[in-house]
Parts: structure tokens; C-alpha cells; sequence
């Protein structure tokens, strides 16, 4: 994002910037389809070679390589091109892979409600469902393949704060905690991970939780977690001392959030504790938060009708549904905060 001009020729550049930024996600688009980081892994390889090694001609794919390298993605030196550090996290093989992160992302059917951003200021209404005719995760439902690679990207967008939660709250407490809606269980492992005496529940549907057991195994604690399969819009099941939702509410509107809030606080006891793990915005744009921060919020308008929220927006959120707010930790750099809740 660029930062404030100060003068009339920077402002003109800050605005080109801003213009063409869908074009230069649609170049981190095409290298990822093309598979241009893996056929460059950690080699400095000719545009012939990246040719070669993707199927497209020589003199298109050195265009290519050009704008990715004016981006930061790639470097030439001598005609040859080698990842840089951020290139690099396009690879999907490579820990912190932001690979299906930026092709999901950047997909069409992530984009087309976005054309409709106007419409849907003037009308409140989700872009999404008016143009596709159903609601996103329906839709991603009927894409096995676009559904898998949402999937990761979620488990992908997880691994920051999956590296920070465990020490940051005190979850020795408990003997056992749920993750409602923890899609494979990237964050519940992790935490059950660090603290050896807890038991973990991952609750999602069937396509949301299809990685978990696979993930528990690599992390060692399959015999401490178990997966239920439900949806949180019509229960959540009882048993746990502490219930983990992450990246949940923000999908919502409030009246839903509201209604998967409720289902939580039936399933806890009166001395468990509800700990949420989202963004909070400030009050006013400040500086604090980034503007990719705003931009979800936005996505989350047109693809989902959902929001991002302040902490008062949060507190009000959570009294509804039966909760009372006690604290807020933020969990740098990842840009989210844990939001922690009693029962009322």
C-alpha cells in the first residue's frame, strides 16, 4: 500500500498505484497458474527455462517475469531470474507458503461481487449472492477443487497466529477446549501442541474439517484431539471448559454472529471462558490497523455479508449473545487480537 504524498506528482503516482493494483494481483495470479515459482524453486533460471518448464513461449512468459520482478516477486540479474523472499512465498512448498492464499484470492469467483461494490454500498445487499445466485460457501461447496484450495488458504492465513496463541494465553487452565469452525485444526493443534495435559474438539462441517486428521497426526496429537461434525448455526456440542473460535464471526452479520454466539454459550459451562480470535478495528482509522485491514472488511461485504468490527462493536456482539467481554490481547504482527469472554 502506498503511504501518503506529499506532493501533486506524488499524489498522481500514489493514484496510478492504486489503479493498477488488480493488475499487478492478477501477475501474482498468472505466475501461481503457471507454476513459475516452482519451475524457479531456489535456481536463477533463463525465461527460456521458466518457458520450458511451464509450457508458454519464451517471449510472452519473459513479459511476464519482467512485471513479477518490477513487483518485487522475482530479480534478474544478466537475463536471469531467481525469487526473491516474497516471490518465494508463492511456492507451495515452502513453510509459510502463501501459495493457495493468493490463488484464492485472486480467483474470479472471489472477484466478480467486487465489480458490484457500488451496488452494494448504495443497497446493503451481498454482491456475492446477486451475482452468482446463492451464498459463497454454497457456491464453494459446488467447486471441489476451488473448496480444497480455500481450505489451505484458510490453514495457510492460520500459521502466523498458530505460532503465537499457545504462549499467549493461559490455556493450562483448562482440560479441555473447543475450535469452532478450525477448518483442518491448524490452530487447535498447535495450541494442544504447547500445552500437554489439554484435550482438543475441532467442530466444522465435513468439507471444512476433510484435512484435520492429517494435520493432528504431523503435529503429534491425534490421541488428544477428535473431530465432530456439525454445523454451528444449528449447535454446538457441549463438553469443553473453553471454547477457541477463530476467523468465524467475521463471515457473519450480526444477527448470525449472534446466533452461532448463542450456541456457544449454551455448549460452555458457567466457568468456562469463550476466546475469540478476529481483527479489531479501531474507532477511527488511525494508522494502527493496515488498509488490508479495511479491505476485508469490504471483502467480507461483498463475498459474504459479513464485517470486520471494533472492540465496541465486539462487546455489544457479545452481550447480546450471553457473554460479557474481560479482555482483548493483541497478537503481533499477525494483525489479529484474542478477544476473551465469561459467561453472563
Amino acid at each position: 500500500m502506498t503511504t501518503s504524498p506529499n506532493t501533486t506528482a506524488d499524489a498522481r503516482r500514489a493514484m496510478v498505484d492504486l489503479v493498477f493494483g488488480s493488475m499487478a494481483a492478477q501477475v501474482v495470479a498468472a505466475c501461481v497458474k503457471l507454476g513459475v515459482p516452482e519451475a524457479l524453486g531456489q535456481e536463477s533460471r533463463s525465461a527460456d527455462e521458466v518457458a520450458a518448464a511451464c509450457g508458454t513461449p519464451t517471449r510472452t512468459t519473459l513479459r511476464l517475469l519482467r512485471a513479477a520482478t518490477a513487483l518485487g516477486l522475482l530479480s534478474e540479474t544478466e537475463g536471469a531470474f531467481s525469487a526473491t523472499p516474497l516471490g518465494s512465498l508463492l511456492r507451495s512448498d515452502v513453510p509459510g507458503s502463501l501459495h493457495a492464499f493468493a490463488r484464492v484470492f485472486t480467483d474470479p469467483v472471489m472477484l466478480r461481487a467486487w465489480h458490484r461494490l457500488d451496488d452494494g454500498v448504495r443497497t446493503g445487499r451481498t454482491g456475492f449472492d446477486e451475482v452468482f445466485g446463492t451464498t459463497f460457501f454454497d457456491h464453494l461447496a459446488s467447486e471441489p477443487d476451488l473448496s480444497a484450495a480455500f481450505n489451505t488458504a484458510m490453514s495457510q492465513g492460520t500459521h502466523v497466529v498458530s505460532g503465537l496463541l499457545p504462549d499467549a494465553y493461559d490455556f493450562g487452565r483448562f482440560g479441555s477446549v473447543m475450535d469452532v469452525g478450525g477448518g483442518d485444526g491448524t490452530l487447535l493443534a498447535a495450541v494442544v501442541r504447547r500445552h500437554t495435559g489439554l484435550r482438543g474438539v475441532l467442530f466444522d462441517s465435513a468439507e471444512g474439517s476433510a484435512g484435520a486428521g492429517a494435520v493432528f497426526d504431523d503435529a503429534g496429537v491425534t490421541e488428544r484431539c477428535t473431530i465432530a461434525v456439525g454445523d454451528f448455526f444449528t449447535d454446538v456440542p457441549a463438553g469443553a471448559e473453553a471454547v477457541l473460535i477463530k476467523s468465524v464471526l467475521h463471515d457473519w452479520d450480526d444477527e448470525r454472529a449472534t446466533t452461532i454466539l448463542g450456541h456457544c454459550r449454551r455448549a460452555l459451562p458457567d466457568e468456562g471462558r469463550l476466546l475469540v480470535v478476529e481483527p479489531v478495528l479501531p474507532d477511527t482509522v488511525d494508522g494502527t490497523a493496515p488498509p488490508v485491514m479495511y479491505l476485508s472488511d469490504l471483502n467480507m461485504m461483498v463475498n459474504l455479508g459479513g464485517r470486520e468490527r471494533t472492540r465496541a462493536e465486539f462487546e455489544a456482539l457479545l452481550t447480546g449473545s450471553g457473554f460479557t467481554l474481560t479482555d482483548v490481547t493483541p497478537l503481533p504482527p499477525s494483525g489479529f487480537c484474542l478477544l476473551e469472554a465469561v459467561p453472563r
